[in-house]
């Protein structure tokens, strides 16, 4: 069993990794993965992570309009924090330098960081899978690790559209890579609380919404080719069918 599950970490590992490449391989065909990421984060945060927040809520006894406020309080309160940065940004139009462009947008670390965390959550749910019995292991740990190829396109896309450099790019992309390997290995010794759990996957839920949508999405509106609406329609539905097998 150990040997198993130190062969199912490194799978999600190059599984992440191998799809963060092929963004920066292709650069440019970017608005592609731009739409594709649009979709699956849209989705992963519908599909997988807000029903997951929701049944864990009904089980410690958290009402569904808490979880509600606290999706819709984190989607505002990015809101405001791209816009606040995004006026700081917009100072060099007067001659003063530009930080949009030379320092890159702060929401991509932050957006890319939410899905380190996240991957490391998929990670920490094979093990608690495999603790339950061999097979809801083994199906959980083949969604997350065909699952974690779309976590390593979306991590890049959130760095390159906020203008971060491919070496930033590339790091969040080693870390996200390496959280669910962690998350997997370290579950046995790391408790998270359910009742804390429910507060942080619907903090991500609204995050994951406004990145999808007010990060991503909008890029696929310069673009009107068919092309763009397949790769958005592609990362739906892939996600839809993993969330499926779990």
């Amino acid at each position: 069993m150990n040997n198993l599950i130190y062969l199912l970490a490194i799978a999600t590992f190059f599984s992440t990794l191998i799809g963060g490449l092929i963004i920066l391989k292709f650069k440019k065909s970017i608005q592609y993965f731009f739409a594709f990421a649009a979709g699956s984060i849209i989705a992963v945060a519908f599909l997988d992570l807000l029903p997951e927040t929701l049944a864990i809520a009904e089980k410690v006894n958290i009402p569904v309009r808490t979880v509600m406020l606290v999706i819709v309080g984190a989607f505002f309160f990015y809101s405001l924090l791209e816009k606040y940065f995004a006026s700081h940004s917009l100072e060099g139009e007067h001659g003063h330098s530009n930080l949009h462009d030379h320092h890159g947008h702060i929401m991509g670390p932050i957006g890319a960081g939410s899905l380190v965390i996240h991957s490391f959550l998929d990670g920490a749910a094979i093990g608690v899978a495999f603790q339950v019995n061999f097979a809801a292991g083994l199906i959980v740990a083949l969604a997350v690790i065909f699952h974690d190829m779309t976590d390593g396109i979306n991590t890049v896309a959130v760095m390159l559209k906020n203008k971060q450099s491919n070496k930033k790019a590339f790091a969040f992309l080693i870390m996200d890579a390496i959280a669910p390997v962690l998350g997997l290995i370290l579950t046995s010794i790391i408790f998270i609380p359910e009742t804390f759990l429910v507060y942080i996957l619907a903090f991500f839920v609204g995050e994951f919404i406004y990145i999808g949508a007010s990060t991503l999405l909008p890029e696929t509106r310069h673009h009107p080719k068919k092309r763009i609406i397949l790769a958005m329609l592609l990362g739906i539905i892939l996600i839809a069918v993993l969330t499926g097998l779990l």
